[in-house]
C-alpha cells in the first residue's frame, strides 16, 4: 500500500483532532476550543477510523464523557485549571486499571476496576478523560496485537499489516488522531516496537522514572506515547515522579520535562549499534533506513562511529531468564486452573512452563548476568552520549500471522526472537526513545532506539527534539485514511 505526502490531515477532520497535544492543551487553556468541543471531536475521529484498525476496546458511554467535558468546561469557567490535559480523551493500556473499565489483559472480560493505576489517577488529575482502553494482545505477550475478546489491531498504514504491540492499540490509536497522547508499557520493546510499526514516538523510561511498587525492577514499565516530543515530555512530566509507595522511585521533580527541549546537538558522540556486526536477522531495507536516521544525526552535527562488537548473545540468554520469572510469577496461577490453561495462548503457556522450571540459580544468574550487562552498556557511555540502533528487526508484517517465523531466510526460534534488537535495552535498564525512521518503498514505516545514559531521559528528549525538527515524519507522512 502507498503512502502520500501532506502536511496535515485533511480538512474533513475536525480541527482539535488535527493538532498536537501541546497545541491543543493551550487551545483549551485560552477557552479556544472548549473541551465539549475537543470531546466530540475525538468520538467523532474514532467513530469513523477505529472500525478501520480496532484500536479503542471498552469504549466509554459517549453521553458520560461529554458530561465529563462539559463539567470540565464549567470548571474553566470558574477559573479552575487542573493542568495540561485538562479536556483531554485519554484510552488507557488494556493491562492497566482506569476505574469503571475493565482490565482484561485481552485474555477475560471481569468486573470493572475500582481504582486507578498511579499514572492513570495523575493523568487524571491533571484533566484527562478517559473514554476506553486501548487493544492489547492476550497478557500483553507478542510485539502483535491479537486477542480473541477484541481481534487484531491493524497498521494504521496498511490495514492487512499489524501495528505491533504490546502497546498496539495505542500506537495506532495515536497514528489516526483518535487520541492527543497515550500511555503504553514496555518489557520486550513493547513501546518501541508499536511506535515504529505507525510512525509515533514512544520513550522505554529508565526504572523508577514511572513509580511502580514492589522493591524489586521488574524489566517491565510503563511510559509515554505522542506524535511529537515536546508531548512526549509532557506526558512524562505528569506520569513521573516519586511516590511513597514505590520504594524505587526517583525523587527528581518531574517539572524538569515541561522545559524548552531545543539544545545544541553539535559535537555528541553517537554509538551505532546496527546489527550487532551480522548476530541479528534483519528484513532488507530496515538498516539502510536505519543507517539513514544515523547520517541525519551527522547532519546535526553528531558524530556518530560504530561500537565495538558487545557480547549479546549472553545478554539474551539473561533476558530469557527474566521474562521467565517475571512473566511466570503473573501468570501461574491462571495456568494452575486446567480451563483458563486450555484457553490461554501457546505463547503464555511457553513462558509459565519455563518459569515452573527455574530453580534458585537460575535466579541467582538473572540477577548477576543483569548486573554484568548493565556494568558494559555503563562503560560504553564513558565514550558515547547516546546509542543508536533499530527499534524492529522486520516491517510491519502480515496481521494474519502469529509471529515472523524467519527473517531474510534465517530462523526464529521463539515467539520473540524476532524483536531481540530491543532486549539488551530492557536488560540495561537505560531509557530509549523510538525516533520515526522513514518508510520503506512498500509504504510502511520503521524506527530507531535513542539509547541514553542512566537518568538521563531529559537529554534523550533534547536529541530528539533536534531530530524531529530536521526529520518531522509524523506529520509528514500520513496514514493513507487521513490524507
Amino acid at each position: 500500500m502507498g503512502t502520500e505526502l501532506s502536511g496535515i490531515p485533511s480538512a474533513s477532520v475536525p480541527e482539535p483532532v488535527r493538532l498536537d497535544a501541546v497545541e491543543l492543551s493551550w487551545s483549551i487553556r485560552q477557552r479556544e476550543l472548549s473541551c465539549v468541543q475537543v470531546a466530540e471531536a475525538f468520538l467523532t475521529q474514532i467513530d469513523r477510523f477505529n472500525p478501520l484498525v480496532n484500536a479503542l476496546v471498552s469504549r466509554a458511554d459517549e453521553q458520560d464523557v461529554l458530561a465529563q467535558a462539559r463539567a470540565r468546561d464549567d470548571e474553566l469557567g470558574r477559573g479552575e485549571y487542573a493542568g495540561w490535559m485538562h479536556g483531554f480523551p485519554i484510552a488507557v493500556k488494556d493491562l492497566s486499571d482506569a476505574a469503571g473499565f475493565p482490565t482484561t489483559q485481552g485474555f477475560q472480560r471481569s468486573g470493572d476496576a475500582t481504582e486507578d493505576a498511579l499514572f492513570v489517577r495523575r493523568m487524571k488529575e491533571a484533566g484527562a478523560i478517559v473514554v476506553g482502553k486501548t487493544n492489547v494482545p492476550e497478557f500483553g505477550l507478542g510485539s502483535h496485537t491479537f486477542n480473541s475478546l477484541f481481534g487484531t489491531t491493524t497498521n494504521p498504514y496498511d490495514q492487512t499489516r499489524t501495528a505491533g504491540g504490546s502497546s498496539g492499540g495505542a500506537a495506532a490509536a495515536l497514528a489516526m488522531r483518535m487520541l492527543p497522547v497515550a500511555d503504553g508499557s514496555d518489557f520486550m520493546g513493547s513501546l518501541r516496537n508499536p511506535a515504529a510499526f505507525c510512525n509515533v514516538l514512544s520513550l522505554r523510561p529508565g526504572f523508577g522514572r514511572i513509580p511502580a511498587p514492589g522493591f524489586l525492577s521488574d524489566p517491565s514499565v510503563p511510559g509515554p506515547m505522542a506524535r511529537t516530543v515536546r508531548d512526549l515530555a509532557m506526558l512524562l512530566s505528569t506520569m513521573a515522579g516519586p511516590d511513597e509507595r514505590a520504594p524505587l522511585s526517583m525523587p527528581q521533580d518531574p517539572a524538569l520535562f515541561t522545559g524548552a527541549p531545543q539544545r545544541d546537538v553539535s559535537g555528541l558522540r553517537i554509538g551505532w549499534i546496527g546489527d550487532f556486526d551480522g548476530y541479528l536477522a534483519t528484513e532488507p531495507g530496515v538498516l539502510d533506513l536505519c543507517r539513514d536516521a544515523a547520517g541525519l544525526f551527522e547532519s546535526l552535527g553528531c558524530v556518530v562511529e560504530p561500537v565495538p562488537r558487545l557480547p549479546v548473545e549472553q545478554a539474551w540468554e539473561t533476558f530469557l531468564l527474566w521474562r521467565r520469572w517475571m512473566v511466570g510469577e503473573k501468570l501461574h496461577e491462571v495456568y494452575r486452573s486446567p480451563t483458563a490453561r486450555a484457553r490461554m495462548k501457546p505463547e503464555a503457556r511457553f513462558e509459565v512452563e519455563g518459569y515452573l522450571e527455574l530453580t534458585v540459580h537460575d535466579i541467582a544468574a538473572a540477577r548477576s548476568g543483569r548486573d554484568e550487562w548493565r556494568g558494559l552498556v555503563s562503560d560504553l557511555f564513558d565514550r558515547y552520549d547516546f546509542l543508536l540502533a533499530p527499534s524492529a528487526q522486520v516491517f510491519p508484517f502480515d496481521a494474519e500471522l502469529r509471529w515472523p517465523a524467519e527473517i531474510d531466510g534465517r530462523p526464529m526460534d521463539t515467539y520473540h526472537r524476532w524483536m531481540e534488537t530491543t532486549a539488551p535495552w530492557t536488560l540495561s535498564g537505560h531509557p530509549v526513545l523510538n525516533l520515526p525512521a522513514g518508510f520503506h518503498d512498500s509504504g510502511l514505516p520503521t524506527g530507531v532506539q535513542l539509547i541514553g545514559p542512566g537518568h538521563g531521559e531529559w537529554s534523550l528528549l533534547q536529541l530528539g527534539h533536534a531530530y524531529e525538527q530536521a526529520s518531522d515524519w509524523v506529520h509528514t507522512v500520513l496514514p493513507p485514511p487521513l490524507t
